[in-house]
């Protein structure tokens, strides 16, 4: 048997293949593995005929964001989330703006460790109402983050998952067991995009959409990177929203964001803020209710409104909110219509700081 570190536990979704080598069954990747070899995602390892993990707590850093920047408009607006990531990711998108974590295959990206327990604890001394699981895809390190998700929620502390929702229905069922919130990237709509871009499909992630939606109570938001000239066409823009709309309801806010040239993909030139803003104005006319746009500045395309009066009801400029016109229990202030989302009676005021953390500091 090879010996292991400290980082490297057993999984269960695999199985092995009559020629000898291991198929991990997390991702529609099915990446097929001899003895020592990693899937793409580079984290999980056949290892003595049996796919490990090798990265359990590990991360590439700690950091306190403003719950926004996930992005979250409707889930606990304001308040801190403790966020942090691994490294490795189940997808090769040529424009990976976290290229450095998500496609790192050097273990020393991975600089700070902690225990479930010990993120728990951490984020409730900083005063963190959620933890999010980011900068690269949870799905690949699906065992640590469950973990990580029920020591938070002993402590009443949320948790939340940054994904591109490619991952297979058995372990899919499990992980969203333990989420409060998600944020998907449709990263496109169109199954070419996924394939020649992403190195995926299209249909999982979709699949994905539906059941967060349909089958658990997490709450959902979207976000889709609009990258010129590959996905940011008026038709794919309207087939994605009216599908939204169709399979997943009008209350699943969506967020288009500014691409910037990253990675494999430098001779793209960054999106206009007109196209962000044409985006959103496609998606309400499709019954969107809550469309926004990211990574410019536009307060319009920031804030939330009233889907049947008008009234803005969350002012926002960048990360730092401004109006709130929210009663109690989630309602318009002006004409009591409810506005979908997970609301507290006052809004938290974390601003737009960003704030590395060492967790070894709340080590005993």
């Amino acid at each position: 048997m090879t010996e292991r570190d400290q980082y490297t536990v057993d999984t269960k979704y695999w199985h092995k293949l009559e020629d000898g080598r291991v198929q991990c069954d997390l991702c529609p990747r099915f990446c097929k593995l001899h003895e020592g070899q990693r899937g793409l995602c580079f984290v999980r390892q056949n290892l003595d005929d049996q796919i490990v993990l090798t990265t359990y707590g590990r991360s590439s850093g700690y950091c306190i964001d403003p719950i926004e920047k996930k992005p979250l408009n409707h889930f606990l607006p304001g308040t801190p989330v403790l966020s942090f990531g691994t490294a490795g990711c189940n997808l090769a998108c040529k424009f990976c703006q976290n290229w450095d974590i998500s496609k790192s295959r050097e273990i020393h990206t991975l600089a700070d460790e902690a225990s479930p327990e010990l993120i728990a604890s951490a984020a409730q001394e900083l005063n963190c109402r959620s933890v999010a699981y980011t900068y690269n895809d949870p799905v690949i390190f699906h065992e640590y983050a469950i973990d990580v998700a029920k020591a938070c929620h002993d402590k009443g502390i949320k948790s939340v998952a940054v994904t591109a929702g490619y991952v297979c229905p058995e372990p899919r069922k499990e992980f969203y067991q333990y989420m409060d919130a998600a944020n998907v990237d449709l990263k496109a709509f169109t199954e070419d995009f996924y394939h020649k871009i992403t190195g995926s499909h299209l249909a999982p992630v979709l699949e994905t959409l539906e059941y967060i939606k349909h089958e658990t109570d997490v709450w959902l938001e979207t976000t889709t990177l609009l990258i010129p000239g590959k996905n940011d066409s008026d038709k794919e823009i309207n087939e994605m929203t009216q599908w939204v709309v169709e399979k997943l309801g009008p209350d699943v806010p969506m967020h288009f964001s500014a691409f910037h040239p990253d990675w494999k993909m430098m001779d793209v030139p960054p999106t206009p803020k007109e196209t962000l803003v044409r985006a959103r104005d496609i998606a309400m006319k499709n019954g969107v209710r809550y469309a926004y746009t990211g990574n410019v500045h536009n307060e319009a395309g920031d804030s939330t409104y009233c889907h049947k009066c008008g009234e803005k009801l969350i002012g926002r400029d960048w990360y730092v909110l401004s109006d709130w016109n929210l009663t109690a229990d989630g309602k318009c202030a002006s004409c009591g219509t409810p506005c979908a989302g997970v609301f507290e009676e006052r809004p938290g005021d974390w601003g737009a700081k960003r704030m590395p953390v060492r967790l070894r500091d709340f080590a005993a």
